[in-house]
């Protein structure tokens, strides 16, 4: 008997191709279906894999006639909930890219749909599955606290890149679509309770809609004093000096992620970059010089995908229990969207 888990994949860009790749990959997972908005897109991996796969336009008819056992959606953030409902209410396992829903509402929904239908729900913090991320986040807890975290992600697109996210713009500003994961990464550094949030935005690009910004920015303060912030810019005109930050700062001293090629100019619109880690520079109070910690192990952005993947396989075969982590995208949600809420009200933000 057949034992492979049958899954559908929903999207073709950049980090749907690499989920796709993943499951080529991986014995375990056998692809049924991979729906696109257009040919184009699914043609092109297809190429790239050299395998055909059955193609679909149409979520609910691939969902219908394939009959999956799990599915995985890459496509644009409004597809996200409804989707995701969907394959959850067939009695799908559900792989489900970052943000999960627009709305926290919606977000909270899908959670408790997942555990009452007993399905496992994984949302794409990639972050959480690279080892020197995973490095970076444990030396900050020797920090003491408070701490001070400061990160961001700027991008200078121009082409295909910048029309891409100015679709994602329609939507979601920047610090709500890639935020999300750094503020989980911060919530998991403080073990603290996010407690207050303000957000500041621009809007720099006469080709985006009038309520629409492409910059922005976002503060949060935690109930053991820490802080951090988190900037994030799209577009032709972003500046490519200081784009890659990722520092944190405690009583007994500072942890920097160092990631010399990340950081190079003209890097900043490339994928691979974004999650890079060489290592970590490591200053400690008290002693007479700073550390270099090298990682041997630098993933490419389809490696990370694929570990992401295979984290999703074991989370469905050995029936781990995730919603300590579905806890953490709900509060990475809720800092983001108060941060979106705060740039359009001019008023700070206390959480609930």
């Amino acid at each position: 008997m057949d034992s492979r888990i049958r899954v559908l994949a929903v999207g073709a860009g950049n980090t749907g191709r690499a989920h796709i790749l993943a499951y080529h990959r991986l014995p375990e997972f056998e692809i049924v279906g991979i729906c696109t908005r257009s040919p184009e897109s699914r043609q092109k991996i297809i190429e790239e894999l050299d395998h055909s796969y059955p193609g679909f336009n149409n979520f609910q008819e691939a969902l219908a006639v394939t009959r999956p056992d799990a599915v995985s959606i890459s496509a644009y953030t409004e597809t996200h909930y409804p989707y995701t409902k969907a394959a959850l209410e067939a009695g799908c396992h559900v792989f489900v890219e970052k943000p999960l829903a627009e709305t926290l509402e919606q977000a909270e929904e899908l959670v408790e749909l997942a555990r009452t239908r007993g399905k496992q729900l994984l949302v794409g913090y990639i972050l959480r599955h690279h080892p020197g991320w995973s490095a970076f986040v444990d030396k900050a807890k020797t920090l003491g606290q408070p701490i001070v975290m400061r990160m961001n992600l700027n991008q200078q697109s121009t082409g295909a890149e910048w029309e891409t996210h100015k679709a994602i713009l329609k939507t979601s500003s920047p610090v709500v679509d890639c935020g999300v994961h750094y503020v989980d990464l911060m919530s998991e550094m403080t073990g603290a309770r996010p407690i207050r949030v303000s957000g500041i935005g621009a809007r720099l690009s006469d080709e985006i809609a009038e309520d629409q910004i492409n910059y922005a920015h976002l503060q949060v303060t935690y109930d053991d004093g820490s802080v951090g912030w988190y900037e994030a810019g799209w577009g032709p005109m972003m500046s490519e000096t200081a784009f890659f930050v990722k520092d944190v700062i405690g009583p007994k001293g500072a942890v920097s992620i160092v990631a010399e090629n990340a950081a190079a100019r003209g890097q900043s619109a490339n994928v691979d970059a974004h999650a890079e880690s060489e290592g970590l520079y490591i200053h400690p109070v008290g002693e007479d010089a700073d550390a270099y910690l090298r990682f041997e192990e630098n993933l490419t952005h389809d490696q990370l995908f694929q570990r992401e993947q295979e984290f999703f396989l074991k989370a469905i075969k050995d029936k781990l229990d995730l919603q300590p982590m579905l806890t953490s995208v709900i509060d990475s949600m809720r800092i983001v969207l108060a941060a979106d809420e705060s740039f359009h009200t001019g008023k700070t933000v206390e959480l609930r």
